[in-house]
C-alpha cells in the first residue's frame, strides 16, 4: 500500500498546512501558494537533484522488474511507450506520446487538489501529476501520492484508447456527483478501479490499478494472495463498498475488459446515487450472496 489519501480531495479551510480535507491528518507538502487557479504549476524539472533522479531509477527499475506476470498487458505496453526509466520524466516529453495515442496531456500540480479541479482536468483529458518525489525514507510507504505513484502508476494506461475514454467520462461525471452529494460513491469507483482494479486475461488475473502497480508488495498480493476476496465488477456494488486506506485491500473488483468497464459505466449516475443513498454501505471485507465470486478469500474483518 502506497498512500492513505483519497484520489481527490474536497476543499476545506486551510489547517496545519493542509488546504484540503484529503483524508489525511498530515500537512500536504506541496507549495500551493504558487499554483494557478486550476491548481497547476510549471514542473520545476531543472531543480531535481541527481540523488532524486537516482531515487526514481531505483523505484522504476525495481517495479518494472516485478510487473511481468502481474500487470495487465495494456499497462506494460504503455510503460514501454513512455520510456521513462532514465530519470524523473519531463511531463512535456510524455505528453508527446500521449497526445499521439489518445489526446491526453499531463499537468503538474503541488499534490492532491480539490474535487472540482480534479474532475475538470480529467474531463478535458488532462491528468494531474504531483511534481515532487518521495524521500529516501519513504521508498516503500508513502502517505501522499508523488510523481512516481502518479506517473508510473497512472500514466501508462492513459495511452490505451478505451481506458483513456473511461477516465474522461469519469471526470465529466464529477459535477453530477457533487450536485447529488455523492462524491464519496464516485471516489469508491476510482479507488476500486483506477487505483486497485484487476482484469481478466487469457493468462489469468492481472493488475491495472495504480495503487498496486506502483507498490512492490501489493502488486504480488493483489494477484496471488489467498487472503482477499476477488469479485466480478458490478457498478452498484463498487459504489456502495467502503475501502481500506491504510492496509492492503480486502476486496478487489475484477473487470472482464476495459471495453466492458466503459459500457458498465456509460450511464446516467443520477438515479443510481439517489437510490443507493437509501441503502447501507458495504464493508470492505463483506461478500454478498449476489456477488459473482472469482475467489473467496480468508479475510473476515
Amino acid at each position: 500500500m502506497e498512500h492513505t489519501a483519497h484520489p481527490h480531495a474536497e476543499p476545506a479551510p486551510p489547517k496545519d498546512g493542509n488546504p484540503f480535507d484529503a483524508n489525511t491528518t498530515h500537512a500536504l507538502r506541496g507549495d500551493y501558494a504558487v499554483a494557478k487557479a486550476d491548481y497547476t504549476v510549471d514542473q520545476p524539472w531543472e531543480t531535481y537533484t541527481e540523488e532524486e533522479h537516482a531515487r526514481w531509477r531505483f523505484l522504476y527499475d525495481r517495479q518494472k522488474a516485478l510487473l511481468p506476470g502481474y500487470a495487465a498487458p495494456e499497462f506494460l505496453a504503455g510503460l514501454e511507450a513512455l520510456n521513462a526509466g532514465d530519470g524523473i520524466p519531463r511531463l512535456e516529453d510524455a505528453n508527446r506520446v500521449l497526445r499521439e495515442a489518445t489526446g491526453w496531456t499531463l499537468v503538474a500540480v503541488p499534490g492532491l487538489i480539490p474535487d472540482g479541479a480534479f474532475f475538470e482536468h480529467l474531463a478535458n483529458r488532462r491528468f494531474p501529476v504531483a511534481w515532487w518525489i518521495r524521500r529516501a525514507d519513504e521508498l516503500d510507504y508513502l502517505v501522499e501520492p508523488d510523481i512516481f505513484h502518479d506517473f508510473f502508476g497512472h500514466v501508462p494506461l492513459l495511452s490505451n484508447p478505451t481506458f483513456a475514454a473511461y477516465m474522461e467520462k469519469y471526470g465529466k461525471g464529477g459535477p453530477k456527483a457533487i450536485a447529488h452529494g455523492a462524491t464519496n460513491m464516485l471516489a469508491r469507483l476510482y479507488w476500486y478501479i483506477v487505483e486497485f482494479g484487476l482484469i481478466k486475461t487469457p493468462e489469468g488475473l492481472r493488475a491495472f490499478g495504480a495503487g498496486m502497480l506502483s507498490s512492490k508488495d501489493e502488486t504480488v498480493y493483489s494477484v496471488e494472495s489467498r487472503e482477499p476476496h476477488r469479485v466480478n465488477f458490478r457498478l452498484e456494488r463498487a459504489l456502495r463498498t467502503e475501502y481500506m486506506v491504510d492496509d492492503f485491500q480486502k476486496t478487489y473488483f475484477v473487470v472482464e475488459s476495459f471495453e466492458h468497464l466503459f459500457e458498465e459505466c456509460d450511464r446516467d449516475f443520477a438515479g443510481l446515487y439517489d437510490r443507493l443513498k437509501q441503502l447501507p454501505s458495504i464493508k470492505a471485507h463483506e461478500l454478498l450472496a449476489t456477488d459473482e465470486v472469482v475467489h473467496e478469500g480468508t479475510v473476515t474483518a
